[in-house]
């Protein structure tokens, strides 16, 4: 029997059931770093299963007709001979997943790329309105309204506009920048735009558009308990509500936006440790779900 019903079955649980349960649950707020693994994890998981699924479809087996060669077979398309050929069949169990990392690769290349020339050219703007502080370590441009975000990269600046120096206290403003040094030093902007390769292949899928959605929210809070360690909530909670209209530009990464309100609610609420058990259990999880598509290749009653 071949594998590829119970595999498409996992890939519509991981595209559609487990981002339902990551949604509902609690502690992933409480653990975002842990949060984040596990929607990326997610991620690779799903585009195993298509892989694999796509490759069981294509292997040559009796009871699926001979898999895509036969549906090709029987859908009068000319496939060589009459029956369908084993070789053939292979090289398409072989390139079809291929296909599928090949794409996946090419779309996080491509937002990398697209995301360095927006940054390159807000660089060359800021080179011309904008001046370093140096005892800021910081680029601050004339802009009316309190704002400040990060161009990460090679080449990483931390921006900061005029009125956010003027009105921000030193301890808010220290606050900001040690959130926006935290997503340059996390390399953020990789991970951002992974998931926006992912996204960018399978954005019908709900895991897709969920996955990115919580990346972006995640790598935040990330960014906010990184300030919290050498900064009162205080600090960084007027800071954020000072800077809650700003916007980045396309490529940065911005202390303020649309996630402000959220994070405001998790920094003032009660701040619960994560049990210890939690990273267990959670990491044996994914690890299972993670590793289930390729125990499914080569059952026992499978094969």
């Amino acid at each position: 029997m071949n594998a590829a019903p119970i595999l498409l079955a996992y890939t519509a649980a991981v595209g559609g059931l487990a981002p339902y349960l990551m949604l509902r649950s609690s502690w992933p707020y409480r653990a975002p770093v842990l949060a984040l693994a596990v929607w990326h994890t997610l991620a690779v998981a799903f585009s195993l299963g298509v892989a694999l699924t796509l490759s069981n479809l294509a292997m040559p087996t009796e009871h699926l007709h001979a898999g895509v060669m036969g549906v090709l077979h029987s859908c009068g398309l000319d496939v060589g001979v009459t029956h369908p050929d084993p070789g053939t069949a292979h090289r398409l169990a072989v390139a079809l997943p291929a296909s599928v990392g090949l794409t996946l690769l090419a779309g996080f290349a491509f937002h990398l790329v697209r995301a360095h020339r927006a940054r390159t050219r807000q660089r060359e703007a800021l080179d011309l309105v904008g001046r370093h502080s140096p005892g800021l370590r910081a680029t601050v441009v004339p802009y009316d309204v309190p704002a400040a975000y990060c161009l990460p990269g090679r080449r990483p600046r931390i921006v900061v506009s005029d009125a956010a120096v003027r009105r921000l206290t030193a301890r808010q403003l220290d606050a900001v920048l040690e959130h926006e040094a935290a997503h340059i030093a996390g390399r953020h902007h990789l991970v951002l735009a992974a998931v926006e390769a992912f996204h960018s292949v399978f954005r019908r899928v709900p895991l897709a558009r969920h996955a990115r959605e919580q990346t972006a929210l995640l790598l935040e809070m990330i960014a906010d308990d990184r300030a919290l360690r050498s900064h009162s909530h205080e600090a960084l909670v007027t800071a954020m509500y000072e800077m809650a209209a700003a916007r980045a530009p396309k490529g940065a990464f911005a202390a303020g936006g649309e996630t402000v309100l959220i994070r405001l609610r998790r920094i003032l609420g009660p701040r619960r440790t994560p049990h210890p058990a939690l990273g267990l259990t959670v990491a044996s999880t994914t690890t299972g779900v993670l590793l289930l598509p390729l125990l499914l290749m080569c059952p026992p009653g499978l094969t």
